[in-house]
């Protein structure tokens, strides 16, 4: 395995961890070229849409710095470092940044006093070292769906489009990029993608207004989008968004997207579809994915290699993992050069706001 291969192949993947410490297979992801780690939750917090009350007891500040902190030297680089922290759905960050209101309480906000609060709990969340958001869900749900139940932001396309960008705008403003998804619009699904088989009925037209939702936030500038885990039969009946070319494709070519594109979680069963998780990750770069959302304990190692076997058997173009692999690289050393440069944020402290300048 080349070195320059091996450091690329560790680079796209982001490994998602549940607790605030990093085993040995993160520490050795990291030194081998891993710039990438997500801060996640478990099944059972994901399922009730809520961090576990023993978690929101014990954690503060400074375990979320730790973590990064020691990352970081693992590393030697800039890292991306990543949290769910969605609006009304999974808030990664519980009780340690500002609170924003629910969807059903944003629709009497202005985009105003959106854009403010966001920059507030985005700023919070940047002092303790953490720069991506996967966050907004912009998916426009008008049917049945329970993967995105009490997560979606609602039926309406032009109130989805409103809040989210301006989510968008005050989540970046405060130096952490956002991740809108999930691409092209889940705006139905029978069955939760993480547990088994989903797709999202309907031919084209049916897509139409979820389309409209993702060109409104790239036009805001979002930094990075998400596609999905569920297959859309009237763009590709064979492969998840997640891994599907023509739905990639999309994205980049139709709707002009030029920013980071970050699979949605490769463990999740709709997008395996009974593949291993080393010939989805080839798949999912193949399509042109950039990052790689798995699991850290679903073989770090294995995946890398196998990526590498791809680029070296001609499954993978070469070219095309170094790209992303710069994608992800250049994104992280930008996150990193805007705090040396002078970023300062504000966050709550008893009796009013402490500003500081963050240094990572």
């Amino acid at each position: 395995m080349s070195n320059e291969l091996q450091r690329a192949a560790y680079s796209v993947l982001l490994p998602a961890v549940a607790g605030l410490e990093l085993d040995d297979t993160v520490r050795r992801y990291l030194r081998r070229g891993g710039i990438s780690i997500l801060l996640g939750e478990t099944r059972n917090e994901y399922l009730a849409r809520s961090m576990s009350l023993e978690r929101r007891r014990s954690e503060t500040h400074a375990h979320f710095t730790r973590i990064v902190e020691d990352a970081s030297a693992c590393a030697g680089a800039p890292l991306l470092v990543a949290v769910d922290q969605e609006l009304g759905g999974i808030q990664r960050l519980h009780r340690l940044v500002p609170g924003m209101p629910s969807a059903d309480e944003l629709k009497t906000f202005s985009s105003e006093d959106i854009e403010a609060r966001s920059c507030e709990m985005a700023s919070s969340a940047r002092v303790m070292g953490i720069n991506l958001f996967l966050a907004p869900i912009v998916d426009v749900v008008t049917g049945s769906n329970p993967w995105l139940h009490n997560r979606h932001l609602g039926p309406d396309p032009a109130e989805v489009s409103r809040v989210a960008c301006a989510f968008i705008r005050g989540v970046q403003r405060a130096g952490v990029i956002a991740t809108a998804k999930h691409f092209p619009g889940h705006y139905q699904a029978e069955h939760d993608p993480a547990v088994a088989r989903a797709s999202v009925p309907g031919v084209m037209e049916d897509l139409k207004e979820g389309l409209q939702v993702f060109r409104q936030v790239i036009a805001a500038g979002v930094q990075a989008i998400m596609p999905g885990p569920a297959v859309f039969p009237a763009l590709d009946p064979l492969q998840s968004a997640s891994t599907s070319e023509t739905i990639i494709g999309l994205l980049r070519d139709d709707l002009a997207f030029d920013g980071l594109i970050i699979s949605d979680d490769l463990d999740a069963v709709s997008i395996l579809r009974d593949n291993s998780i080393t010939y989805t990750a080839v798949a999912a770069l193949k399509a042109g994915a950039h990052l790689l959302l798995v699991s850290s304990e679903s073989g770090l190692d294995k995946i890398a290699q196998a990526i590498v076997d791809a680029v070296e058997a001609g499954q993978l173009d070469r070219q095309q993992l170094l790209n992303a692999s710069g994608k992800v690289r250049k994104i992280a050393e930008a996150s990193r050069a805007q705090v040396e440069s002078g970023l300062y944020v504000s966050y709550p402290i008893p009796g009013g706001h402490l500003t500081r300048r963050v240094t990572l």
